[in-house]
């Protein structure tokens, strides 16, 4: 099943890379889905494309050095034309939970500031609702987390873990920590997102609410596009 779904998803990559041209700046993803479009995106860089990337990890900035693809200082004020990313989950209306690799801040600048956000995934993605089976990252300030958490759980009737690995807890790239709420249904995504930022210390949330432009879905008998309009 494992090899099966790593297909869907690289097939997912390939027809997302359709939609670059010569000439763009990319937003490049992180995760496994994404990993399959850097590599993708890197063929078509040693076969003379002309592009340059904005990485969304160091995990993917490194991978995209190894691919051969030039990327921009990231402290540049970028004009994206196309951001390409996976996500955790995907519901009826497009709306996203992202974050499980960690990167949901950086991921959602980028999709924040690209012309189009392109979302690709394999069909396991795709839910009624979101919520239930994946959790819903939140990035918070390490400062009083627990006091965060506190007014997190609070408002939304629902456990909320700090994230760790090996261990110890897990940190961000830009040092931050990560809560990941259980919650049984999101029926409300936008609401929920507001909500959730208004809370101090809450740093963002993996809720990417309206900004999918296009989603790209692996699936068993090929792949599926999906034009989505932001609201």
């Amino acid at each position: 099943m494992a090899m099966d779904l790593d297909a869907l998803k690289r097939a997912a990559a390939l027809k997302a890379v359709e939609y670059v041209r010569d000439g763009m700046v990319v937003g490049l993803g992180t995760g496994s889905t994404a990993k399959h479009m850097v590599m993708a995106l890197g063929e078509k860089v040693r076969s003379g494309m002309q592009l340059r990337g904005v990485p969304t990890s160091q995990e993917t900035a490194t991978l995209a050095r190894e691919q051969g693809i030039p990327l921009i200082d990231a402290d540049n004020a970028w004009v994206i034309d196309v951001a390409i990313d996976g996500a955790d989950q995907v519901d009826p209306a497009f709306n996203l939970i992202k974050g499980g690799g960690g990167a949901l801040l950086k991921e959602k600048i980028v999709a924040a500031s690209a012309k189009q956000f392109i979302v690709l995934v394999d069909q396991t993605k795709r839910v009624p609702a979101l919520g239930g089976s994946f959790p819903l990252p939140i990035e918070v300030i390490p400062f009083g987390w627990g006091s965060t958490a506190r007014a997190i759980e609070g408002l939304t009737k629902s456990s909320v873990i700090l994230r760790e690995r090996n261990g110890f807890p897990f940190h961000t790239e830009a040092g931050h920590v990560i809560l990941d709420v259980h919650l049984a249904r999101i029926d409300n995504p936008r609401e929920l997102e507001i909500a959730l930022t208004l809370i101090p210390g809450v740093v963002e949330t993996g809720l990417f609410v309206g900004r999918t432009d296009l989603l790209i879905v692996g699936t068993a008998k090929g792949v599926e596009t999906y034009p989505a309009t932001r609201t």
